[in-house]
């Protein structure tokens, strides 16, 4: 390992409250996938207009249908726009990151499922409230170039996004230094992304998704491996999730990434299983043709699973989910919430073990995870729930929190060991 690089702490939000269902609404506008089980949320057309303006547009331009999220408040009603209040719209977890010359530190969530780095800054219209976030000012950098006619945008299922223009400056992250990296500063920010309490993001998916026109830019983790600043033989980082719930366990519920390096604690002796993946889609994306409920194994031939870190549910297909829960004394499927909902009574010894298959070894989500937040009325809202029309599953943090994650970048493989935890909190925090 090199002197340099260290681990990066991530650092829970003081502020976040968990939610079932905005969790899910905002999975649902992250990936524009159509729900498949009843619910208020829905994939529905809206007709936008193209290439007029102003009054023109009654007279020349092109209509088209986009299909967005929209929300349905009763069955007998049209559906409408869907709510900011509805989606979750902060982070769980934040990773300290430094960026400029002298350095500015920003509170940023790492998501493997996606590949902008993008922050708050001066750009930004006075009328957006910036206050309790670090904003970032191109001017006080004297390493900052602007990237003359280079864009982004991230736009989700239900209209809302983020935009703004593109300059590269030297991050500095896990004790090492990427010099003239990609940034994109945001000139706009939806309501739903001006909500949160982190100052940006920091994606770990592959460059191909990268939303930066007229042509993508590297991501951090390309740039490391490009500029050698991680070992040949290491260029890769992990993700060790851990949990206010593991307080009392050996590693006292700690959580960090690192960067150009296997931390040698978290292994805990272990050697990884390892497997390769397909990132022609952007992601960590990799086969898992088994999943098992208390040792019964489920074939899913032909499925695929990906990691990210910036989802905090596990979302697989239909037949699997009403198995897990069948599992479970009491369980029922909610409407209204959209969601698999179990008695918050539910003792850890009533709860299933639930293993998804990393290419062809099964690991188990912690049975405190199967827990997600409070639903009410004495229920909880599960940490699995629907891919709908989804092709492959979601494994977010309610399956990460059970592993020690390698994101072989250079090797296209991802790894995972077992993360020890002998004491399991099923109980989870009241709701929203």
């Amino acid at each position: 390992m090199a002197q340099n690089l260290t681990r990066i702490t991530r650092v829970p939000n003081p502020k976040y409250q968990r939610s079932g269902p905005k969790s899910y609404v905002s999975l649902l506008c992250k990936y524009k996938f159509s729900p498949t089980k009843p619910g208020p949320y829905l994939l529905g057309g809206k007709v936008q207009q193209k290439g007029k303006h102003g009054i023109a547009r009654l007279f020349g331009g092109r209509a088209h249908v986009q299909r967005v999220l929209q929300k349905r408040s009763d069955p007998d009603a049209q559906p409408g726009d869907v709510p900011a209040e509805d989606q979750q719209n902060d982070s769980e977890y934040l990773c300290p990151v430094t960026i400029g010359t002298p350095g500015q530190t920003f509170n940023l969530d790492f998501d493997t499922g996606s590949a902008d780095l993008w922050i708050w800054s001066t750009e930004l219209p006075k009328s957006v409230d910036a206050s309790g976030h670090t904003v970032f000012d191109p001017k006080k950098s004297s390493t900052f170039k602007k990237t003359a006619g280079a864009t982004w945008k991230i736009s989700y299922g239900d209209g809302s996004g983020a935009s703004g223009d593109v300059g590269t400056d030297n991050v500095t992250l896990g004790g090492l230094v990427v010099e003239g990296q990609s940034i994109e500063l945001a000139k706009k920010l939806s309501a739903q992304f001006a909500s949160g309490v982190d100052d940006g993001l920091l994606g770990l998916a592959f460059g191909s998704i990268n939303t930066v026109t007229p042509k993508p830019v590297a991501t951090p983790v390309e740039n490391m491996i490009a500029q050698k600043d991680i070992p040949k033989s290491s260029e890769l980082f992990t993700a060790y999730l851990g949990s206010y719930k593991d307080k009392n366990d050996p590693d006292h519920g700690i959580s960090f990434y690192t960067f150009g390096y296997i931390d040698e604690t978290a292994l805990a002796g272990q050697t990884p299983h390892y497997t390769p993946i397909d990132n022609s889609q952007g992601f960590w994306q990799f086969k898992s043709t088994t999943a098992s409920i208390n040792g019964k194994t489920v074939d899913r031939s032909g499925n695929t699973a990906i990691a990210d870190t910036g989802t905090t549910l596990a979302l697989v297909d239909d037949s699997l989910c009403q198995a897990i829960y069948d599992a479970i004394p009491g369980a029922k499927y909610d409407e209204q919430q959209q969601g698999y909902l179990f008695p918050s009574n539910t003792s850890v010894d009533k709860l299933p073990v639930v293993a998804f298959d990393v290419g062809g070894k099964e690991f188990a989500v912690q049975k405190e995870d199967l827990a997600f937040a409070d639903a009410g009325h004495n229920m909880t809202y599960g940490g699995i729930q629907s891919r709908g029309d989804l092709s492959f599953d979601i494994l977010g943090d309610t399956w990460l929190k059970a592993i020690y994650a390698i994101f072989d970048q250079g090797n296209k493989r991802f790894g995972a060991v077992v993360r020890a935890d002998p004491t399991q909190d099923p109980s989870v925090p009241a709701g929203q």
